[in-house]
């Protein structure tokens, strides 16, 4: 289990997150969920390593963490950040094997390239463009090389910052998919997302954060049926259709 307990950071004299707690098991999809400003990614940021908690641990299978992101990736704690940020200069391929770049130091040569077909025939798109330019390729193809270089590293624990800002609804819900079926492999993913109906039709829990104080947390089913907190952060006051993943009954039309 990858948790937070008790967190609490200052940005200077500006509190961010005030006494947040919060867990994820192997296995399983949780959201979360708030506006811009709340303190999503600075939490994503202090389990990955890459900010101290002014108060508060991080734990990992019941012990404190490892410190800093490249001790957390080795334990298995990997984060895809805001804005895919792929290396533009290098090829598919290399950007692949940049995010296995610590298993292949080590020595998994083998399983590697196991794991790089297996990237491929998730995301298919990657393959036609496996000897291109990474800063070549649209948006959304640089989502799903961002994604796939993340899985590369081989996590347990994989930490998502924004994967459908900014993607059309088509693509979105290829995503969503992906993440949805993540946790058959065993990997745990906390996943911050703006689109809400998205991230909570593949979830099994959520959380919300309101300036860095977390209100709610339980099933999506629950924020689903609080007429406050679907206006709030949903956007509307009837409970929508999630049948499809990852996308409302509008989402697919336009897909």
């Amino acid at each position: 289990m990858l948790e937070v307990s008790g967190v609490h950071y200052f940005y200077g004299q500006a509190r961010a997150l005030s006494d947040v707690s919060l867990n994820l098991d192997r296995g399983e999809v949780v959201s979360l969920l708030g506006m811009n400003g709340a303190g999503k990614t600075t939490l994503l940021n202090i389990l990955s390593g890459v900010l101290k908690p002014t108060r508060g641990q991080v734990l990992l299978d019941g012990n404190p963490a490892p410190k800093g992101p490249v001790a957390l990736v080795r334990a298995g704690v990997v984060q895809v950040p805001e804005g895919r940020q792929v290396f533009a200069p290098l090829t598919v391929r290399e950007n692949l094997e940049m995010g296995a770049y610590i298993r292949l130091k080590a020595g998994e040569k083998a399983a590697v390239a196991r794991d790089l077909e297996r990237m491929l025939a998730l995301f298919p798109i990657l393959g036609t463009r496996i000897g291109g330019r990474a800063g070549d390729l649209s948006g959304g193809e640089q989502q799903m090389l961002a994604m796939a270089r993340g899985l590369m590293a081989a996590p347990r624990y994989l930490l998502l910052d924004e994967p459908s800002l900014g993607l059309s609804p088509k693509v979105a819900a290829e995503i969503f998919r992906v993440i949805r079926d993540l946790p058959a492999t065993g990997c745990g993913v906390l996943l911050v997302e703006q689109n809400a109906l998205g991230a909570l039709s593949v979830s099994k829990r959520g959380f919300i954060l309101t300036t860095g104080s977390i209100r709610f947390s339980g099933d999506p089913a629950d924020i689903l049926r609080d007429a406050q907190l679907r206006e709030a952060f949903l956007g509307q006051a009837c409970q929508p259709d999630l049948s499809r993943d990852g996308q409302t009954d509008a989402q697919a039309g336009q897909a």
